[in-house]
């Protein structure tokens, strides 16, 4: 399934390709893409020492969704709870949507 990044006009910042089980939670969708972005640079790393644990970066994902920091769109509905369970299939279009905060708001 393609994951999309977007800005909140819609435009398509980038994506990323997840194996996902067909129902899962928000909370376990946004662990698994960190654990994908994490794998992709850890292959690519030069070094051991560059090499990232999964694990504090998903947490501090999550706790960003909880931060409204962004948020998720599966089709068309926004997902605001991290423990509801999603039927995602082929068709699915998934979204996440940052927010930028205002200057000086």
């Amino acid at each position: 399934m393609t994951i999309h990044d977007e800005t909140a006009t819609g435009r398509v910042l980038g994506s990323l390709e997840l194996d996902l089980p067909a129902a899962l939670t928000l909370r376990e969708l946004i662990r698994l893409r960190v654990r994908e972005e994490v794998a992709q640079h850890n292959a690519q790393a030069a070094s051991a020492a560059e090499r990232v644990d999964w694990e504090p970066p998903a947490g501090a994902a999550v706790a960003a969704f909880g931060r409204n920091a962004f948020f998720v769109l599966v089709g068309d509905r926004q997902v605001e709870d991290l423990d509801a369970p999603l039927t995602l299939d082929e068709a699915s279009r998934v979204a996440f949507v940052r927010l930028v905060p205002l200057v000086g708001g």
